[in-house]
This record gives C-alpha cells, structure tokens and sequence, in this order.
C-alpha cells in the first residue's frame, strides 16, 4: 500500500497502535456548537462540517506535501445568541466554559510536544481571538491560529443565494459529506428579518440578533438551491486551501519566520 495514503489524520477514527511512534507537525480543531439548523440538517451541523473539511484538507497535506496533521474531535460547545437558548435542545456554552476546554486542549497537546494548532470553527456565534492572545502569554513558543472554514473562499463564487445559517452553503456541503442525514423534505425556506435600524444594518455597531425575531425556522437563507455538486466544489476548494496553509507551517519555527525580512 501506498504510504502517503497510510498515515492517520483522524483522531475520532484513529486507535493508539495507528499514531504510536508518530511526530505530527499540526493539530487542527474542529469546533461547532449543538443548535438547529433550519429544519433539516442535524444540531450538530457546525462540527461536522468543521470536521470533515479538516480531514480533507490534512489528507491533502500529507498525500501533496508529507505535513503531518491530526485532526482532533470536534468541540460541540458553541455560544448562542439570545432566542436560541428558547430553541429545544438549543444548548448554550459560556465565555468561561469555552476558554477552559481550549487551555486544557492547548495544555494537553504542548505537554506531548506540538507546538502549532489550528482552529477550524464552524459556528459564527463562536469568537477565540481573546483566548488565543491570553495563551500566547503562558505559551510564547506555540502558534494558535484561528480560521472559519465557511469564509476561507468567497461563498458567492460557488453558491446562489448564499445566506447566514443552515443556508445553500451549509445545506450544500452537508449534502455532499452526508446525504443520509438531510432532511430536505422538513426544510423551511430560511426567511429572515434584517435589523429595522439603517445603522446596524450598516454595522455601524453590533449586538447579538435576537434569534426568535430574526428567523421562523432558525434558518437564515434559503436551503433549496443546494446541491451535493455545490458543497463538493466548495469543501474541495478551502480543503485546498487549508493544506496550503498547512505546508507553509510546517517551517515556521519562530515569529520571525512569519515576517518577510
């Protein structure tokens, strides 16, 4: 068998005989959250797909340039907007609860001798860069970096009517993955209401949207227009780029390697 094809990638199907006596150069972190999406795709949406794009994009580095990446189980604990703790099963992790589960995951990994780790986040209610500078303090020697996958390309590029949540994007990409678990047949259309305000319209200022108010089906876009070839296209294209990302980490050793001198 070839060897590019042999090396594992994915800590939730990997076993200890199959990564003992392996030095990984990368860990990646999917993270998500556990909320509805629309009325069709499963709560735990946003892992998922943080997920399975982190596994295409570590095969891709090792089979095209050796990086040798893990990609970890994804964390389900996501912060939610206001309305959506009122959503069944709609689960709401605090600040203070993510920042811990991020330390004892960036504690356990520089222990065993990594030094690099990439979040992939998937839930847009989830914001890590507060976290990242408070470890740069306690670990100057590691890089934490932090991407969204969904905006590693431009959505509209690839999709329609891209929308905000359980959207052609999402649906799409889901539908690519994991067929079996859409519900098409459920889906709402994922009508939403803008800000009455022009200013926050304009993003003048932010505030949480109130997740009753916004939408009807706790979807934001219209689900319909997505296809299994879409989400293929997409999730091919920021694999892509991940691994791209990946290999240009593999040097970097200090922050004066990520500076042109």
């Amino acid at each position: 068998m070839n060897e590019t094809r042999t090396l594992a990638v994915d800590l939730s199907a990997s076993t200890y005989g199959m990564v003992r006596g392996t030095e990984y150069d990368i860990a990646i972190l999917p993270w998500g959250a556990t909320e509805p999406h629309n009325q069709h795709l499963p709560y735990l949406t946003d892992c998922i797909l943080s997920h399975d794009v982190a596994v295409d994009a570590a095969r891709l580095a090792w089979e095209q340039n050796g990086i040798r990446t893990m990609v970890l189980p994804p964390v389900m604990m996501g912060a939610q907007n206001p309305g959506q703790r009122d959503l069944q099963f709609c689960i709401h992790y605090r600040q203070r609860t993510q920042e811990t589960i991020l330390r004892d995951i960036v504690e356990s990994v520089y222990h065993q001798g990594l030094r690099k780790l990439l979040i992939v986040n998937g839930h847009g209610g989830n914001s890590f860069k507060g976290f990242i500078r408070d470890l740069a303090v306690d670990y100057p020697d590691m890089f934490i970096l932090s991407s969204e996958w969904f905006t590693v390309c431009p959505a509209r590029d690839y999709f329609d009517q891209p929308g905000d949540h359980a959207d052609e994007l999402e649906t799409s990409v889901m539908l690519h993955y994991h067929p079996e678990l859409v519900r098409m047949d459920l889906a709402g259309n994922g009508d939403s209401h803008p800000f009455a305000l022009p200013s926050l319209r304009q993003k003048t200022a932010w505030l949480p949207r109130h997740w009753n108010l916004v939408t009807e089906d706790t979807g934001i876009g219209n689900p319909h227009l997505a296809t299994a070839e879409k989400g293929a296209r997409f999730a091919q294209a920021v694999a892509e780029r991940y691994a791209q990302l990946l290999t240009e980490l593999k040097n970097v050793h200090s922050p004066q390697n990520l500076y042109e001198q």
